[in-house]
């Protein structure tokens, strides 16, 4: 009689090998895929956590001014769900946005005064005004858009990415992750399970760039270990390794494999990738003063559009402090001059190396805020609850349309009356642009076949060129 155990550790030359021999080679991806020819090669998502207000940025209601501090109909309401933030309120107070809208460019896009640089930009920008979730609360709702699931546990999307489509270079990591804190210093806490592989080989989970000291830890050699030392190191480990893989064939040790040899390339790669001093003074001034000063959302973005020029096929910006339950005019406008010009930037300078058609770029927060006040209404000041019925967000590049708009609110912002786009129909969108049909991008994992969309997801053809 052979056990499971005896047979896999004699057939472990065969099935495992070739598996760490992929896992060597850095590139990776299923046979197959792309499915079809992709518009992007790469993605930049700038995810604004905290839930950006789309009344006070995209959304403009004018008539909001007729209804100010009257209370939110209930015909309009519909008995949606609330937070506990403002679920014990006697009334809910209808409160227009303090600040001007105007429109730009050729598709004469509403864009608020607060995002000046934006509104320069707004005719190559894609605007879904009708995105809607069902979470009301920050993590199932951050969860959500980064695995398509309210609960922790299942891979994230550029997880999805990195191993439906492996990796463009052998230097750097498919899938980078950035944060940047607001400068309010506070905001919702984000896990490094949002950027997690959750049930799929841990290779491909997103690496975290810090902002200070080594940009990955223990990037560096110690003092007395030479480069010469750790590949002496790594070349033995590596032999002691693939003797436990040839014994048990397990995968996570090719895997483990995989990443220290990574690891040991990025000791170079990461080094020169960071290093700014090449850039021209036109670059700086053009993502603005904080572009030179590490961890802000300026430099995250120049560096993005370095390692989008490197080849990393995913790479996810998480800027944070935009959640303004009280205080909303003075909040806002800081997280909007912190990431305006930035954003806005990063466009104009894939656009100018060429690198837009083919690099798509999103903008967008995990759901939006109440048209009415939470707290106390005063003249000058207010807050906004949470939001899951509808709020904004805009893509760039990457084979959407530019200077369009998609979907609409009612006059109250608070319900999609046109259009209307699911997380899921956006993800479904964002892996069509990379040349996958999320419907066949599948993973076995207990007995049933997974994907980013679940059973979900439908494109969003208006988006795509």
């Amino acid at each position: 009689m052979i056990t499971r155990r005896l047979f896999f550790s004699r057939t472990a030359t065969g099935l495992g090998i070739p598996a760490i021999a992929t896992l060597l080679n850095g590139k990776g991806g299923l046979a197959g895929l792309p499915h079809f020819a992709p518009k992007a090669k790469r993605i930049i998502y700038l995810f604004q956590s905290g839930g950006p207000s789309q009344m006070e940025l995209f959304d403009y209601k004018p008539k909001l001014v007729e209804y100010q501090n009257t209370d939110l109909p209930e015909s309009v309401r519909g008995g949606q769900r609330l937070t506990g933030m403002s679920a014990t309120q006697s009334s809910f107070p209808v409160v227009p946005s303090k600040f001007q809208f105007a429109r730009h460019g050729q598709s004469a896009a509403w864009v608020s005064e607060l995002l000046p640089h934006t509104a320069k930009i707004a005719d190559r920008l894609t605007f879904v005004k009708s995105m809607h979730t069902e979470a009301i609360n920050h993590d199932p709702a951050v969860t959500f858009f980064m695995t398509g699931f309210q609960i922790a546990g299942r891979p994230s999307m550029g997880s999805w990415l990195a191993y439906g489509l492996g990796a463009e270079t052998e230097d750097l990591p498919a899938f980078v992750v950035m944060i940047s804190p607001g400068q309010g210093g506070t905001g919702q806490p984000l896990y490094d399970r949002l950027w997690g592989s959750g049930f799929l080989p841990s290779r491909y989970q997103g690496v975290k760039f810090r902002s200070i000291g080594d940009p990955v830890l223990y990037l560096s050699n110690p003092n007395g270990f030479s480069p010469a030392n750790r590949r002496q190191y790594l070349d033995s480990l590596k032999a002691m390794n693939q003797l436990k893989a040839d014994e048990l064939g397990d995968p996570e040790i090719g895997t483990r494999i995989a990443q220290y040899e990574m690891a040991f390339r990025m000791q170079t790669s990461v080094p020169e990738l960071t290093d700014l001093a090449r850039e021209s003074p036109a670059t700086f001034e053009l993502y603005g003063p904080d572009s030179k000063k590490p961890g802000t959302f300026a430099y995250n973005c120049l560096l993005a559009r370095r390692l989008a020029e490197r080849g990393v096929r995913f790479i996810q910006l998480f800027h944070r402090d935009w959640d303004h339950h009280g205080k909303l005019p003075e909040g806002l406008p800081k997280r909007c001059k912190e990431t305006d010009q930035p954003a806005a930037a990063l466009i104009q300078d894939l656009k100018q190396r060429g690198m837009l058609d083919d690099t798509l770029v999103i903008w967008g927060g995990e759901f939006g805020r109440t048209v009415y006040c939470q707290g106390r209404l005063t003249a000058d000041d207010y807050g906004r609850d949470h939001h899951p019925r509808c709020f904004t967000v805009w893509m760039a590049g990457g084979g959407v349309k530019p200077g369009v708009s998609i979907g609409e609110t009612d006059d109250y912002g608070y319900n999609v009356v046109r259009d209307p786009v699911h997380v899921h129909d956006l993800q479904a969108t964002i892996l069509h642009l990379a040349g996958i049909d999320h419907t066949r991008l599948t993973y076995k994992y207990m007995g049933r076949y997974f994907r980013l969309t679940d059973v979900h997801g439908k494109l969003v053809k208006d988006a795509i060129a």
